[in-house]
């Protein structure tokens, strides 16, 4: 069954693998200061497809596309592209090593093997992982067998129902930075909140509350490493047009299935061009720099590379020690 989520999927890669930048080395120099670069125009873009798709919250598309450019920042520094979920192709969530083990058999085997696997995990898009108390949904994370969790990053989009859902994403931020911080101490940890720019004039006061709560929780010895704000600059007619959705709080099983409403569409292959969909620009001037995605990058990839033997991540390390002009 071909869902809206699929259809955002299939323009969400198109962009990804279309980017002008996608291959160019984000470090760059900055005066007398080697600098993270990210790829904004790429998230524009990605940000217009649920505005193309008029996709709801609760399907799950307006989440993705913050994910999905985080995602793709992480791999752009140089990190296995494999390792780094969501993969930039289904499955989206894969450990490195069936990939690897695949890849080995005769190649009169994999076809077969890929489709089971597709349908066992395809589905999957973002990890749940084991904190020190209870199960967490990680929307990006690098991970594999012999490490554990290198990366984790906890993303929230809020563009709607400002006042009314604020409070209760920041207080359970707290809650999962410590409860995923406790179990993996050396990972790095970070959060990454997507809010309307319409916030900042039609709830400008909960909106500066928002930034204020954002720049003390990248404060925290013991929670998370970094913390970055972008601010979509979405009109009235952009916004989801459902409610800001509600998350389930039971528990949840490692590896469980995510749960998004199905929106169906037609059937057949969609047509995807990428031509299509409208960039939704950035709000860039109100982020402070506590909160700046360049910051955010730059702080999570030391942690990454600090906490690793020189001979882990050769590409990421190369590419921060040679920064373009």
């Amino acid at each position: 069954m071909a869902t809206l989520r699929d259809k955002g999927w299939a323009y969400f890669d198109a962009i990804v693998a279309a980017a002008p930048l996608r291959d160019d080395n984000p470090w760059v120099h900055r005066g007398d200061r080697t600098a993270y670069e990210p790829d904004y125009d790429t998230l524009e873009r990605l940000l217009g497809v649920p505005v193309l798709l008029k996709a709801t919250s609760q399907s799950g598309v307006p989440a993705l596309a913050l994910d999905v450019w985080v995602a793709y920042e992480f791999r752009r520094a140089g990190f296995d592209a494999d390792r780094v979920w969501p993969r930039a192709s289904t499955p989206r969530v894969l450990p490195s090593e069936i990939k690897d083990f695949v890849e080995k058999l005769p190649k009169k085997d994999r076809p077969a093997l890929w489709q089971r696997i597709e349908r066992g995990v395809g589905g999957l898009s973002s990890a749940n992982l084991l904190g020190k108390n209870y199960v967490k949904q990680v929307d990006v994370v690098m991970s594999r067998w012999a490490t554990g969790p290198e990366l984790m990053v906890s993303t929230k989009r809020m563009d709607s129902s400002f006042g009314k859902n604020a409070a209760n994403r920041v207080e359970e931020s707290y809650g999962d930075a410590k409860n995923l911080r406790l179990r993996h101490p050396q990972a790095a940890l970070g959060f990454f909140y997507s809010l309307s720019a319409l916030a900042l004039e039609t709830e400008a006061d909960t909106a500066e509350w928002l930034i204020d709560l954002l720049i003390k929780l990248g404060r925290e010895d013991d929670a998370y490493d970094a913390v970055a704000l972008v601010l979509p600059d979405l009109t009235k007619s952009q916004e989801p047009a459902d409610p800001e959705p509600e998350e389930d709080s039971g528990p949840i099983e490692a590896g469980a299935q995510e749960e998004v409403a199905l929106v169906e569409v037609e059937a057949g292959e969609p047509t995807i061009d990428i031509e299509d969909v409208v960039p939704v620009s950035l709000y860039r001037e109100a982020v402070p720099d506590e909160l700046d995605p360049g910051r955010f990058f730059a702080v999570m990839i030391a942690r990454i590379l600090d906490n690793s033997p020189v001979n882990f991540h050769t590409e990421a390390r190369a590419k921060r020690r040679s920064p373009t002009t």
